[in-house]
């Protein structure tokens, strides 16, 4: 069946066709239906509700209500039935993440955390992503800003987005709940093969990536015998954290990409967040720099710009790539001309996607050499790159 692009539906068509969140509408005298997005927005600060209140206002679309902190969002959850929730990472009576935990539990709603990026609060953030949160938005200039304008196109981008979601209420219960298996030293783990048919692994992902990300990596074997490069569009002051948890989880060490790295076979580099990450060619093989973002690419780390960098140093047959959930086209085009040179390419499915727009595009393209639900990626790569 031909894919339609979403350039061709409307928004609410594209929720539909996401298998998204049915929304509310209200109709206008003389007018059609109107989507409306119904959020209740979080917040212990008094200026914060109204600020983030005025700025959905503007934007056109929004019913919009408010909640002081996380005990107050639970209790006008069942009444408010929002579309979205934007919530607060620091709050008194009841955190963030505490409530999410409350929320993708009970009752399942896209939530986009609003977030200070200090070192503590990025942390907080990676967690809420993990246990089901669909995004971000950071505050600028601290907790209490009176600069919110800076962000107002990317939270109202991100809040529409996130009402199209496709949410797992699994996902966060268990990793709220469950034991974290401790991934064995790296003196126990299987050496990973010396030579294969596979150079690199390369993996895109955006929106709903850290928790598929969570689940994806620590599948994969420490037999691989490539090394795995990751771009995932999020902030520098994530990615320590991530890799440290990751670490943690996977069968492979784990490092983040924040200086010039050789690449070993076995081992995971996630790319340096709010920067681009490229692999290029010494004498003695592989390595994997992080370089300041380029403005020619919108998202960073570039998906596009990664794979571009490898295809530079690799035939397309000793590629595997895999792109993940995420908004917009990022990775699309070069991942395509990955499959065109006979490299081989797996895009998650529709069904699994928190947000089908780069694999959808990927998919659409030709690219894919496989479409497939996210539980069955891992076990792809691992089939390719053993």
């Amino acid at each position: 069946m031909p894919y339609t692009t979403a350039a061709t539906l409307g928004f609410d068509d594209q929720l539909q066709a996401r298998g998204g969140r049915p929304v509310r509408h209200h109709r206008r005298a003389g007018d059609g239906a109107v989507a409306t997005l119904v959020v209740l927005v979080v917040d212990d600060s008094a200026l914060m509700r109204r600020a983030i209140k005025e700025m959905l206002a503007d934007a056109g679309g929004f019913e919009v209500h408010t909640a002081r902190d996380g005990l107050d969002a639970l209790e006008q959850l069942g009444r408010v039935r929002p579309d979205v929730i934007t919530l607060d990472v620091n709050m008194p009576q009841m955190d963030g993440l505490s409530c999410l935990g409350k929320i993708m539990a009970n009752q399942p709603t896209p939530v986009v955390m609003v977030s200070s990026l200090t070192e503590k609060n990025a942390l907080v953030t990676l967690e809420a992503l993990e246990l089901g949160a669909v995004d971000y938005v950071a505050k600028p200039g601290g907790t209490v800003s009176l600069n919110l304008d800076e962000v107002a196109t990317d939270l109202v981008q991100k809040v529409r987005t996130a009402a199209g979601a496709r949410l797992s209420r699994t996902r966060g219960l268990s990793a709220l709940m469950k034991t974290r298996t401790v991934a064995p030293p790296p003196t126990q783990r299987r050496a990973a093969a010396r030579a294969g048919i596979v150079d690199l692994v390369l993996i895109g992902a955006s929106t709903g990536g850290p928790g598929l990300l969570w689940d994806l990596l620590p599948q994969l074997p420490a037999s691989l015998a490539a090394p795995v490069v990751v771009a995932l569009h999020i902030p520098a002051s994530f990615t320590a954290g991530m890799a440290r948890r990751l670490g943690e989880t996977c069968q492979m060490p784990v490092h983040e990409v924040n200086r010039v790295m050789t690449l070993r076979p076995g081992h995971i580099y996630l790319a340096r967040g709010s920067a681009d990450v490229v692999v290029a060619r010494r004498l003695d093989g592989l390595i994997v720099k992080s370089v300041p973002s380029d403005t020619e690419h919108r998202w960073h780390p570039s998906v596009d710009r990664l794979v571009a960098s490898a295809r530079a140093h690799v035939e397309p047959q000793r590629l595997v790539c895999a792109l993940l959930t995420g908004m917009g086209d990022d990775g699309a085009a070069e991942m395509s001309a990955v499959h065109a040179g006979g490299g081989r390419t797996v895009a998650e499915s529709e069904e699994t996607a928190v947000v089908w727009g780069m694999p959808g595009e990927l998919a659409r393209r030709g690219g894919a050499s496989a479409v497939l639900p996210a539980h069955r990626i891992a076990r792809q790569l691992a089939e390719w790159a053993c």
